[in-house]
């Protein structure tokens, strides 16, 4: 089997990683930056061509609000010490969610990231921030509907390619794999619509301590499925 084309992550683990450490969470959440350059590196080693990462949810905005800010103090600190680098990679940064309700800094320096590397040929590194999936089927949804309501779509067009049309990233193809580290084993409102034929895997390893062997076993765990999409073998 190819190598996928299309890997997303669940970075899961960052609190139970300090706690285990006599840490604070949010030095957890400072720890994963260098998992990250692990699966970018991986990726751009083995060939494939989008890496997704679950970066903050709809959701995460009801934890404290210093854990909140120190995320999104992250966010910035890791664009602004890594653009250069991902650009010598060729990596093009992408953004999908409601980056609108992002904070006024880091969303200035993430859209900047995006346009300076938006010409990269390489690996698309899309970072899924203030992102939920079934936020992303509803603004899907609202969209359509305003179409329809002005007489732009026909109700009668409104199949599965147009709902895929109308999502945050619709050239973007669906993941071959999906992982969630720290053995938890649920999707979490994570990519619901384009995930419906991915094969997904659940390392026990907590997110910090995520490195590039923990990829090559997610690979060989998944070059050993037989991918049927409904059909027959």
């Amino acid at each position: 089997m190819n190598p996928p084309v299309h890997i997303a992550i669940v970075m899961d683990g960052n609190g139970r990683w300090a706690r285990s450490r006599g840490l604070a969470r949010t030095e957890g959440h400072r720890a994963a930056e260098t998992s990250i350059h692990q699966a970018v590196e991986w990726c751009g080693e083995n060939g494939v061509g989008h890496l997704t990462l679950f970066a903050f949810s709809t959701e995460n905005w009801s934890r404290p609000r210093a854990e909140v800010s120190l995320i999104m103090s992250l966010l910035r600190s890791f664009i602004r010490r890594n653009l250069e680098e991902l650009e010598r990679k060729d990596v093009r940064i992408r953004a999908m969610g409601r980056l609108e309700g992002l904070p006024a800094g880091p969303r200035s320096d993430l859209l900047s990231a995006i346009r300076r590397t938006e010409g990269n040929g390489g690996l698309q590194l899309i970072l899924a921030l203030n992102y939920g999936g079934r936020a992303e089927l509803a603004d899907a949804a609202r969209r359509i509907a305003a179409e329809v309501a002005s007489g732009a779509l026909d109700p009668s067009a409104v199949d599965e390619e147009a709902i895929s049309r109308r999502l945050y990233l619709p050239d973007v193809p669906d993941p071959d794999l999906v992982i969630r580290t720290s053995g938890e084993q649920r999707i979490s409102n994570f990519l619901l619509w384009q995930s419906a034929y991915s094969e997904f895997h659940f390392p026990e390893v907590l997110w910090p301590d995520f490195r590039k062997e923990h990829l090559d076993e997610a690979l060989r765990v998944y070059s050993a499925r037989q991918r049927r999409f409904g059909g027959l073998a």
